[in-house]
């Protein structure tokens, strides 16, 4: 019996070694599978690919009349799909939610076009206006957010944002200097904004071109703003976002000193410029209207210097936006080398972000990381 029992024992541990080896046989075969097959997957899969945007010599003259003349043909288009807001407004603002937006390019020996157009269903120009009220009062249409910032009653805004030496932005794009707000703190500092641009390290800049549908394009241009990396609402109240040097010009909100009304209105009246006082109508308010009439709330005068450089001409028809924009290849002044992307290499790849507002301030539609941009 013992002999026996010794020799069941003997059987029983040889059977446990050679299970603990099948067992772990198997558990090696599983898991050289599953890697040769993650493998075929990653070699199977194609890797997102950037979007690359390729700038063509052009053969015409170009001219600013938002129509892609005949030699737009010759300029490839790339889309570019805008799904992402950094926050939703609580003061029932809807917006949208998405867009798809084509740019194409162009360039000559002095300048650089573009030819852009995307989908947005409404024409937004009442921004801020004012309404003459039954009593002979006038009121100033405003809808505010929980971050301090307006809606509603607001303009349609494009952004075009290049890299000029920002660390991180090649790869992740507006991203790399755009900076959330998280339980009301940024940067160690009480903000009640959705975020903050600024870029990481002190000398590092990126050109904003800012186009603004109420603002600057009745003037045909856009505003011209740059970022860098000041981070203290004390020395700038919009963090690291500056306009560019300027001669003179600017718009002003369309207030009297009272705060009771407009100060100034066109004359003769426009239904064109229903939403904004130009420079060429502009006169002081008096006040013949009647009740529910409206009054621009804001009044225009051009930018002279640097932050006009950028000349725009737009056209809103169906439910899209067609912009056609220039700019210098190369711009010169004191500042241009810190504040505006220069063209000045050919063999260079440029990189930048694009976003558009849809009646919003601050909310916007953009993209991840960065697009591309080469010359031919």
């Amino acid at each position: 019996k013992f002999v026996l029992l010794l020799i069941l024992d003997t059987d029983m541990q040889m059977l446990k070694k050679n299970f603990r080896g099948i067992m772990s046989l198997i558990k090696r075969v599983l898991f050289l599978s599953f890697f040769m097959t993650a493998g075929l997957l990653l070699v199977s899969s194609p890797a997102i690919a950037k979007k690359k945007l390729v700038s063509v010599k052009a053969t015409t003259p170009i001219v600013l009349d938002a129509v892609a003349e005949k030699a737009w043909d010759n300029a490839n288009s790339i889309t570019v799909k805008l799904g992402k807001l950094p926050y939703k407004p609580n003061n029932g603002y809807a917006g949208m939610k998405k867009t798809n937006l084509r740019i194409k390019s162009l360039y000559d020996d002095n300048s650089i076009y573009f030819f852009i157009q995307y989908a947005d269903p409404t024409k937004s120009m009442a921004r801020f206006p004012w309404v003459k009220q039954a009593d002979g009062s006038w009121k100033q249409l405003v809808n505010k957010d929980s971050t301090g910032h307006y809606n509603t009653y607001y303009e349609d805004k494009l952004g075009m944002y290049w890299n000029i030496n920002a660390t991180g932005f090649e790869k992740k794009g507006c991203y790399s200097t755009c900076h959330r707000t998280k339980d009301g703190m940024n940067n160690g500092i009480k903000d009640s904004s959705a975020g903050r641009k600024y870029t990481k390290n002190e000398g590092e800049t990126v050109d904003m071109w800012h186009w603004k549908g109420v603002r600057t394009d009745p003037l045909g241009i856009f505003d011209d703003q740059f970022v860098n990396s000041n981070r203290d609402p004390k020395k700038n109240k919009s963090w690291g976002r500056k306009g560019d040097s300027k001669l003179g010009g600017g718009y002003k909100n369309n207030v009297n000193k009272s705060k009771t009304g407009p100060a100034y209105m066109n004359s003769p009246y426009s239904q064109d410029s229903k939403y904004y006082v130009t420079p060429w109508a502009k006169t002081k308010f008096v006040d013949t209207f009647k009740t529910g009439d409206i009054v621009p709330g804001i009044v225009l005068d051009a930018f002279t210097g640097h932050r006009a450089d950028i000349k725009v001409k737009s056209h809103w028809k169906d439910g899209q936006w067609t912009l056609e924009v220039k700019r210098a290849l190369v711009t010169t002044g004191k500042n241009a080398k810190i504040q505006d992307v220069q063209f000045d290499d050919m063999g260079k790849t440029y990189h930048f972000g694009i976003s558009v507002f849809d009646n919003s301030q601050i909310n916007h539609l953009f993209h991840n990381s960065a697009i591309e941009m080469t010359f031919q």
